[in-house]
């Protein structure tokens, strides 16, 4: 009776000790299944100033730092990186907010998990002098890009705003340099536009800017993309991208003139040039960041702007899904 006793207790804890290990051995791989990305993680970006940071954190260091391998890969055109990411070359890309609504609504699941940089006087309307408000547009001729960015969305935006119709004014299709270049023409009576055309519009005898970036923070911004699938299976290299652009940017302030020179060669600009032009945009460190997303009980305005865009998009036909606020936007990260 006693050995038969025995050998039930044996087989019990035997039993237990394979459950156990069963129990350890699917912890461990579950946990084995995060951050387990191999190579360096592929990020798309173009030669636009608000991108420069990144190129400062590559150059010192500051991914590696931050436990991430990070290889920046420039692909200039916005579409030709959503191509990029949907095929799994790159594993995110850089480019506005409304930019990837629009990579949402193709179906390729994005989540923006990093804020880099808002418009502050880059982009703008310029018009006659005789149109000094943004409802004087009314019935005016307006050269804008229709194709889609974040000029188009800025003025929807704003029409949204002012309560108006894009069939209030007189659309003229065309990019927005030349839409600058039309109206320092004489051959429209408004365009929305970027530098160097605002301060062409300026020097003209009958232009002014009627409206810049600088006076609507936080409507043209830049973000960070990643694939879903990425952020769900590598958060602690999603961190280590976040933490690295709020590192390079503290090293920019407290090293400016060396700051500056990586990022200027990086761009393929004098230093001059890109100090110049340095005022034209506004970097969100952690603290804007922050705000930019805000929390769950009190969103930021990611959320409207994203919900915006997508309305819009949805609205002129340049989509045909209408993506929500939610289901691309992952604020976990900047709030770490």
């Amino acid at each position: 009776m006693k050995k038969l006793f025995a050998l039930v207790i044996a087989s019990v804890l035997c039993l237990s000790l394979l459950l156990s290990g069963c129990s350890s051995s699917s912890s461990s791989d579950k946990s084995s299944a995060k951050n387990t990305f191999k190579g360096p993680v592929k990020l798309g970006i173009s030669s636009w100033i608000g991108f420069a940071p990144m190129y400062l954190a590559e150059q010192k260091g500051l991914f590696k730092k931050n436990g991430v391998n990070v290889k920046l890969q420039t692909i200039q055109s916005a579409s030709d990186r959503r191509t990029a990411m949907a095929a799994n070359r790159i594993q995110g890309f850089m480019t506005t907010v409304d930019t990837h609504v629009m990579t949402s609504a193709a179906n390729i699941p994005v989540s923006q998990i990093l804020a880099l940089d808002t418009s502050s006087g880059g982009d703008g309307i310029v018009a006659k002098k005789s149109i000094k408000t943004f409802q004087d547009l009314k019935g005016k001729t307006v050269a804008i890009d229709t194709s889609g960015g974040a000029s188009y969305f800025w003025f929807m935006y704003m029409l949204d705003q002012k309560g108006m119709k894009l069939s209030d004014v007189k659309v003229v299709n065309m990019s927005a340099g030349d839409a600058g270049a039309a109206f320092v023409g004489g051959k429209v009576d408004a365009a929305v536009t970027w530098q160097p055309w605002l301060t062409k519009a300026e020097k003209t005898s009958f232009g002014h800017v009627l409206l810049s970036s600088d006076k609507t923070p936080g409507l043209i911004v830049d973000s960070l993309g990643l694939r879903q699938d990425f952020i769900k299976q590598n958060p602690k290299l999603v961190q280590g991208i976040v933490n690295a652009w709020f590192d390079a940017l503290s090293y920019a302030k407290k090293h400016p003139a060396e700051a500056n020179k990586i990022m200027a060669k990086s761009m393929g600009q004098t230093v001059s040039d890109f100090t110049a032009e340095e005022p034209d945009v506004t970097f969100y460190d952690k603290a804007g960041n922050e705000k930019y997303f805000g929390t769950k009980a009190k969103p930021g305005l990611i959320y409207d702007v994203t919900n915006k865009a997508a309305t819009f998009w949805k609205k002129v036909g340049l989509i045909k899904k209408q993506p929500k606020a939610t289901d691309l936007i992952d604020g976990q990260f900047v709030n770490k």
